[in-house]
């Protein structure tokens, strides 16, 4: 199944690739110099990006890192020509029939090519920088049940993709910031890791963990990607040995106060109902749930959760990213309360592949938590 997917996946990328590569060449006819340095260019970019996607882990991290970034900085390259070629075709079918610009279409082309190599060019440079200075996303919240007259302080983070692209002084500056806070307790919502955790293993992040500060604990769960290219229990045992308590469809009450619900993601068939985990849990005490992916919403509500953190969506990671899950998500990004259930939905503190933050940002967020 998986090689299946990777070969139509793969097979889908080159077609668009070789669709970008042949319109680049058509709009630049008139400069023979920069058409041989475009095709080049795209090409030696379009390897090192299959390159570092398949062989990364076999380079030792000081060569693979900048291999990775060149690579998929590559991913928003192609994608904003791809955009930009399309919508010129799409105008040159209608000047087909129309002819209004029936001498200045080659002109046409070439501007806008070089007008989105320029707009993407800027677009690099200032997601780069959002991508380097995550946001602090505060929220005060409160439980509708019976009151404690108690306050906690939640650091949620989800979305790190630690490995080989987002690596050491990436997370020690991420624990900086979880840190700052001052949390009570911190959860960490699935896709700790990108891949394979041996990358994490090599620059021994196990050390930035343990430096966590949260006397209430540290809880994680698994995210889709703890799934990819190796068992999930491998990202769950390295961070168990920091001292995480890695919940996988389980259920924790923390200073006999509140319970945290950790799920396992749901690519994983096996997992279990939510009704199933908090059996038998008393429900007049509050309830937080870390659940990677904000699917079914609903389920949460009917369960007694007062509140949801999730991620996943990275809120499109680059524009039109965020457009596009807008429309595959009731929540994909952002707050929302249905019923007596506070749901939020993180963007993430780090991302997979290309490290811009195009129209989103990177996030932790801070939650307020009255009960």
């Amino acid at each position: 199944m998986k090689i299946t997917f990777f070969i139509i996946a793969f097979s889908i990328f080159l077609l668009i690739n070789s669709y970008v590569i042949a319109r680049g060449w058509q709009a630049l006819s008139s400069s023979t110099t920069f058409r041989t340095e475009y095709i080049v260019a795209m090409i030696l970019l379009f390897i090192t990006l299959i390159i570092s996607m398949i062989f990364g882990n076999e380079f030792p991290i000081n060569n693979a890192k900048p291999m990775s970034f060149i690579g998929f900085t590559y991913i928003i390259i192609f994608s904003y020509l791809f955009i930009s070629f399309f919508v010129v075709d799409i105008i040159r079918l209608a000047n087909y029939f129309i002819h209004f610009l029936p001498a200045g279409m080659a002109g046409f082309r070439l501007w806008t090519m070089y007008l989105t190599l320029t707009v993407t060019a800027i677009s690099l440079i200032v997601g780069n920088y959002n991508f380097n200075r995550p946001k602090v996303v505060t929220l005060n919240l409160s439980s509708d049940k019976a009151r404690q007259n108690k306050e906690i302080k939640i650091v949620a983070v989800s979305d790190i993709h630690l490995g080989i692209s987002i690596g050491k002084e990436n997370l020690k500056r991420y624990v900086k910031l979880i840190n700052d806070q001052h949390p009570d307790i911190v959860l960490l919502a699935g896709d700790i890791s990108d891949r394979l955790v041996e990358p994490i293993i090599r620059q021994n992040m196990v050390e930035e963990f343990r430096s966590i500060k949260a006397p209430l604990g540290v809880f994680a769960i698994n995210g889709n990607h703890e799934h990819y290219a190796e068992e999930p229990d491998a990202t769950a045992k390295y961070l168990q040995k920091a001292g995480i308590v890695v919940l996988r469809d389980e259920v924790v009450c923390v200073d006999s106060s509140f319970y945290v619900v950790g799920r396992e993601d749901r690519s994983n068939s096996k997992r279990k109902s939510l009704k199933q985990i908090i059996n038998g849990s008393n429900l007049n005490i509050p309830f937080i749930l870390m659940d990677h992916q904000p699917f079914q919403l609903e389920e949460a509500e009917r369960n007694n959760i007062d509140f949801q953190i999730s991620g996943h969506t990275h809120n499109g990671q680059f524009f039109p990213g965020n457009l596009l899950v807008k429309n595959m998500y009731e929540l994909a990004y952002g707050y929302l309360k249905k019923g007596e259930t506070h749901y939020y939905v993180s963007s993430g503190l780090g991302l997979w592949g290309p490290q811009y933050r195009i129209g989103t940002q990177s996030e932790l967020v801070v939650i307020n938590f009255k009960f």
